[in-house]
């Protein structure tokens, strides 16, 4: 039996939130049951979450005992019955850090499954230029952006409002096991709550890329957000068991 630590905190220096809108009977195909994919304006929503985090340690430490490290995770937005009611959060595919340490306790002291990767991010008058290289090569990700005011005029998303909301309702991250027979569940807990549009100039996200998971015309760039400078705890939500695959990717990288 593994042991777990129940609580981590720390800060989020930053977080983007990249998000492409997805016909759902693709995302269907990549979803273990009990997860279907949640749906705003006709889509689904699938994406990339990427994350600075600092002072991160278990409830109770010191913050000069926290650990630094930059870190991304792949994502649909989902929704599942439990106990007679709809919950919503999302399905991680794969997460990946530059730290050994979240490396080595992924799936054993923390939630969730993470692969050791290469990042390279410069931050310059606002804007931000963002490159992972994976080691074993299969979630390659190279980003360009800026902040903005507005968001896309094609985005599922139609206020800013509505977008922070959705957001902040799926905070429960479900991350999957390398044997693929279970997830590991993770709440995020802040003490406030903000972002802001943030407008992509570039991207090439190789995951999302492979024509076997997403065939043409299924998925489109909507939307971007960026959070900084955010007080956070990491709850365990506990282990849940996964049912079958329907149509597993050819291609896709074992979680």
């Amino acid at each position: 039996m593994n042991f777990r630590v129940p609580t981590i905190q720390g800060r989020i220096d930053r977080r983007l939130l990249v998000n492409f809108r997805v016909k759902p009977e693709t995302l269907e195909r990549l979803l273990p049951a009990p997860f279907r994919p949640q749906r705003i304006e006709g889509w689904g929503l699938a994406g990339l979450c990427w994350i600075r985090l600092s002072n991160v340690r278990p409830k109770g430490l010191p913050p000069w005992c926290g650990l630094a490290s930059e870190n991304l995770a792949h994502r649909i937005a989902v929704e599942w019955d439990e106990a007679g009611s709809t919950r919503t959060g999302v399905y991680i595919v794969r997460r990946d850090t530059d730290q050994w340490i979240n490396h080595f306790a992924g799936g054993r002291i923390f939630s969730g499954e993470q692969h050791l990767s290469r990042f390279h991010v410069t931050e310059r008058n606002g804007g931000l230029s963002l490159d992972l290289e994976s080691a074993d090569g299969l979630s390659g990700t190279q980003l360009e952006g800026s902040p903005t005011r507005v968001l896309p005029p094609d985005s599922v998303f139609k206020t800013q409002e509505q977008a922070s909301a959705f957001f902040q309702a799926g905070s429960i991250g479900w991350a999957a096991l390398r044997n693929g027979t279970a997830v590991d569940g993770l709440t995020l807990h802040t003490v406030h709550w903000a972002m802001s549009p943030f407008q992509v100039h570039r991207i090439e996200a190789h995951w999302f890329k492979d024509k076997t998971r997403f065939p043409e015309g299924t998925i489109a760039l909507d939307s971007a957000f960026l959070m900084r400078g955010i007080e956070h705890e990491w709850r365990d939500s506990g282990r849940m068991p996964l049912g079958d695959q329907a149509e597993p990717p050819k291609s896709a990288p074992k979680p």
